[in-house]
């Protein structure tokens, strides 16, 4: 395991890389999902349609699909993902200043495809606010944005912050694949270089890249353990 050791630097360098990729990746989805929800269940049926659509596609689509589409189709089209190149957020998060631009297409494929998941999560957490709810704000002159902002969804977050937990944790599994699609320096990409380039023994090397995603996603199941805990109690 000297492999750890020597090269702790590059696994350090490699879990930052991916942080950053899952937590842009984690909010774009959340955003992504959460207009998705609004979507599905909205009075005008163009726009169930359309987030019926994206989610019917991005749910039944393998990852390494939307992940191909993201990082080759894009640039075959003329984009280089310059609209994620916001100014204070790209001195917080450097690589979305980078012109090798797969970082920003690995967030673009990833908030994609767990979005459609977040989507679900969140219709299934209005689905479990009842319905009297909605009708005492109806009965009292709210429009359908005003119910679903100040009655509906705060509620409903409450109901779906485990099962977002859980989309979130494998999302941040499904991050590996990046390495694979143009991410340089993240886990699995390093992890990669260190067997092929270097000749490093490929067991420890990527027992580090495992010890790496555990060190995010089980902090992140923990937490969600209480939560429900907390809830399961409160519900007594």
């Amino acid at each position: 395991m000297s492999v750890l050791v020597d090269h702790f630097d590059v696994f350090a360098g490699g879990l930052w890389v991916t942080f950053q990729l899952c937590l842009l990746s984690a909010i774009g989805a959340l955003l992504l999902g959460t207009v998705a929800a609004v979507m599905r269940i909205a009075p005008v049926p163009p726009l169930r349609w359309i987030g019926t659509a994206y989610v019917t596609v991005f749910r039944n689509c393998p990852l390494t699909i939307v992940l191909f589409f993201s990082a080759f189709a894009l640039p075959a089209l003329g984009s280089n993902a310059d609209f994620l190149r916001i100014p204070g957020l790209s001195s917080i998060f450097s690589r979305l200043g980078i012109d090798l631009p797969y970082f920003r297409f690995a967030i673009i494929a990833l908030s994609l495809y767990t979005g459609a998941f977040v989507c679900e999560a969140i219709r299934s957490g209005i689905n479990a606010v009842p319905t009297g709810q909605a009708e005492a704000a109806r009965a009292i002159g709210l429009t359908f944005s005003q119910n679903l902002r100040l009655v509906v969804l705060p509620q409903a977050w409450k109901s779906a912050i485990v099962p977002l937990g859980s989309v979130i944790i494998a999302m941040i599994k499904n991050s590996a694949l990046a390495g694979f699609f143009g991410v340089t320096g993240d886990l699995s990409n390093s992890g990669t270089n260190l067997t092929s380039a270097l000749g490093e023994p490929i067991i420890p090397v990527f027992f580090g890249v495992s010890v790496g995603f555990l060190l995010m996603t089980v902090p992140l199941g923990i937490l969600l353990d209480r939560v429900e805990r907390r809830r399961a109690v409160a519900a007594r």
